[in-house]
């Protein structure tokens, strides 16, 4: 099969972020399936940006074409970030007969987390009578308009609307990384035979493979902290304002007394305002760790006893999750005190922890006690299910295959 899929933020295990395209169509190319993935030349959530001298570059990465679009740079959500949007839908719009004589896909899939190429995906698609797919990341634009309070009658949330609107109607199939999320599309004129989910994966094999160590400096924390017969609950990720640390800080004042330390690993905007706030506080028991490779990881996250995700109150999330961090914390074999209010609950769902309401800290502090107090083999147990759980459900070779599937339905 010919796979052709547009994702404005595509990334690769070169460039980084965004992740999911790029373990898909790895997994699709080795079962035997041409794929052909294109993006913009420039994306803010990437870490390496392909070099494009003209308007467009094609090169391979594990198997894939990757056809980049030249756009210009950007920093936050400006009128820049538009202009690269816009850039990126010309050329595609410009180039469409171009591509669907040159590629011939089987399928289509538009993939960018805003919905306006659906456009340029359609049109591919008539021209070789191929699939369309619609595949949604975020629910644009009512994203931009809970989380930044844009008005529905902004002319860019209108143009957005359109265009989630009549990528619904246009789709042969609806496919989801929210599992809640039907209504809304139905409310928004999809027909609800079109919805598919299909949830954020994690590359296991790569996984596996991840054997480097973690740095002396942080081993050497650790096994402090282990010498002091300390039970050690572990958090690796952004530090953000979205993960709701600070909640783990009050957390960690309410439990100083017990034999409990918090172990953070990584970077983001809001790290120094919480070390502040740990040395206003004087507190002994939790300690902030320098980011480490992504390669680490796993070894970082077995050397704790249990592990924390924190979420804030979101009315988005009343559509469901689906957190790529969560999945490497299921994959670690550990417990999970998972802080959520939300329309799905991985944790619950796979027996791997203990779930409690969101931006509490007491709740935060009374979980992190019980962690401590339940039997070994109980803590254990949890881990175990968050295992094989993931790799049940989550692994990308399912996923891909799934994906498959939906492609092949009539």
């Amino acid at each position: 099969m010919k796979i052709l899929l547009i994702n404005h933020y595509v990334g690769s295990n070169i460039h980084g972020m965004e992740y999911r395209p790029y373990y898909l169509a790895k997994e699709w190319v080795k079962g035997g399936h041409e794929v052909t993935m294109i993006g913009a030349s420039f994306s803010h959530i990437r870490t390496v940006q392909p070099e494009v001298e003209n308007n467009w570059k094609e090169e391979y990465h594990d198997g894939i074409r990757y056809l980049w679009v030249k756009t210009p740079s950007y920093e936050g959500n400006g009128v820049k970030r538009i202009i690269n949007m816009a850039v990126f839908m010309k050329e595609l719009m410009f180039h469409s007969a171009k591509l669907a004589e040159t590629y011939k896909p089987d399928v289509v899939i538009a993939s960018s987390t805003y919905p306006l190429d659906i456009y340029p995906a359609r049109k591919i698609a008539n021209k070789v009578k191929a699939k369309l797919i619609f595949e949604v990341h975020d629910l644009w634009p009512l994203s931009p308009m809970e989380l930044g309070n844009m008005s529905a009658k902004h002319p860019f949330i209108m143009v957005m609307q359109k265009g989630e609107n009549d990528a619904y109607r246009y789709a042969d199939k609806v496919v989801s990384l929210l599992p809640k999320a039907d209504q809304h599309m139905i409310e928004h004129g999809m027909e609800p035979s079109k919805f598919r989910y299909l949830p954020n994966g994690i590359d296991i094999e790569q996984w596996e493979q991840a054997h480097e160590k973690i740095p002396n400096d942080h081993k050497d924390v650790i096994d402090d902290l282990r010498k002091n017969g300390k039970f050690l609950i572990g958090y690796a990720g952004t530090h953000g304002i979205a993960n709701a640390l600070e909640y783990l800080i009050e957390a960690a004042e309410r439990t100083y007394d017990e034999r409990i330390a918090y172990v953070l690993v990584g970077k983001g905007p809001e790290r120094d305002n919480l070390i502040n706030k740990v040395k206003e506080k004087n507190l002994k028991n939790i300690h902030f760790l320098p980011v480490i490779n992504k390669k680490a990881i796993p070894d970082f996250l077995s050397q704790m006893d249990a592990l924390y995700i924190g979420w804030r109150r979101s009315p988005l999330y009343r559509f469901g999750v689906s957190p790529n961090k969560l999945l490497d914390y299921l994959m670690a074999g550990k417990p999970i005190i998972h802080g959520i209010e939300a329309g799905n609950d991985l944790v619950a769902e796979a027996g791997a922890g203990i779930t409690i309401p969101p931006e509490d800290p007491d709740e935060v502090a009374q979980a992190a006690k019980k962690m401590l107090e339940l039997p070994e083999d109980r803590r254990n147990e949890m881990g175990t299910n968050g295992q094989r759980f993931v790799i049940e459900t989550h692994d990308y070779r399912v996923l891909s295959q799934k994906f498959i599937d939906i492609m092949n339905e009539n």
